[in-house]
């Protein structure tokens, strides 16, 4: 009887011994090295690539924003605020898509097929405003100028970047509502605009978050 108790207690003890050699093993000091590393090597990555502006931070470079007007009464969505450089479309058709408005709720792709009427029609009045917003007094923009990320969202639909053409279609109408020079947005393109990574992976792109970052920081010195 004795000695069955006496095992019991040594095994007891065995596992409790266990439990807390693991958990401060794998819960305190395993964590802590990670973090060590990542705060070490990878700082902006680890902290959410975090964007500031005026010591605040406004975003991340991963994840896209909205820069629309204020919703009107009635009004079920937004109209764009065209002083600033849009993004691509937020993912689908409106209230029909997983992710509307980049709320972050979910993020994912319209299941539409190519030949889908409903698609079909918002690309083609997708792409007619696109003209229409970017078309100004000495400039007019070409249907055949638009490119596809102007008038499709990102698999994700939450993609941060749109191809320099689509910028650039975009820097006569950023220019004239905001009384700048063209020539200067057209660098302030050429500035944030990335190559291919490695110079092989992906598409040329700009960072819409980065851009208007930068757009914001040049209205306030003129």
């Amino acid at each position: 009887m004795n000695n069955s108790v006496t095992n019991t207690a040594r095994l007891l003890w065995a596992g409790l011994r266990a439990l807390l050699g693991l958990t401060l093993v794998t819960g305190v000091i395993y964590p802590l090295v990670v973090t060590g590393i990542a705060q070490g090597l990878f700082r902006d990555q680890a902290n959410g690539s975090e964007i500031k502006a005026d010591g605040k931070v406004v975003g991340s470079s991963l994840i896209g924003q909205s820069y629309n007007l204020p919703l009107e009464k009635g009004q079920e969505t937004p109209e764009p605020d065209l002083k600033w450089f849009q993004g691509r479309p937020q993912n689908g058709l409106g209230t029909n898509s997983v992710n509307t408005r980049y709320s972050l709720i979910l993020s994912g792709a319209t299941n539409r097929s190519a030949d889908n009427k409903d698609l079909v029609d918002w690309v083609t009045a997708a792409k007619a405003a696109v003209v229409k917003d970017n078309s100004v007094n000495g400039y007019t923009v070409k249907p055949s100028e638009v490119p596809a990320d102007a008038v499709t969202s990102s698999g994700s639909g939450l993609d941060p970047d749109i191809s320099p053409q689509y910028a650039d279609i975009q820097v006569h109408r950023v220019a004239e509502k905001n009384g700048l020079p063209v020539d200067r947005l057209e660098k302030l393109v050429d500035d944030h605009t990335e190559g291919r990574t490695l110079g092989f992976m992906g598409e040329p792109r700009v960072n819409v978050l980065e851009l208007n970052t930068a757009l914001r920081e040049l209205l306030a010195k003129s």
